[in-house]
């Protein structure tokens, strides 16, 4: 009896959403799911309305008749709002050139902040800044910032990470 009961229930539900598709001119069944509004904003995902359709026909029966068969006009859901993407360009970053990040780097050095010259000054490999720092004082000039370059880069490769 019950399983009776089931197909008929199940082919009132195909026919739902058939007369739905019908209704907002979808060419497939997966496309009502954008008239259907999900629970955490959007619309619901297909797979949710494919297990709702096994597990839950009544549900997505009223649902279908809420939102598409009982409306005059069914309305598109806009989709659930997505978390940004790691491409995507954060709000708090100043968009600095190299010659901005130059001038302030200059700025930087006469004034004597340290702190500010080693978070601008780009990046350098250990054997860069060992040749010039052997070249500097081949030369006769001591250069602080190249020093400290040489053993805050000697000393990070020290720590076990």
């Amino acid at each position: 009896m019950s399983t009776e009961k089931n197909k008929a229930t199940g082919k009132q539900l195909d026919q739902l959403i058939e007369r739905a598709a019908k209704k907002v001119g979808a060419r497939k069944e997966n496309d009502i799911c954008r008239y259907i509004p999900g629970t955490k904003g959007g619309y619901i995902h297909h797979f949710s309305m494919r297990k709702m359709k096994h597990e839950n026909p009544e549900e997505l029966a009223s649902l279908l008749n809420n939102y598409i068969l009982n409306v005059d006009n069914p309305k598109q859901q806009k989709p659930s709002p997505r978390a940004p993407r790691g491409s995507r360009k954060k709000k708090d970053h100043l968009p600095l050139t190299k010659q901005d990040i130059d001038l302030l780097l200059g700025l930087a050095r006469k004034s004597g902040a340290k702190e500010i010259v080693r978070k601008l000054a780009p990046r350098r490999d250990l054997k860069s800044v060992k040749r010039d720092l052997l070249s500097s004082i081949k030369h006769g000039r001591v250069e602080e910032d190249l020093w400290h370059s040489y053993t805050e880069i000697v000393m990070s490769q020290a720590q076990p990470v």
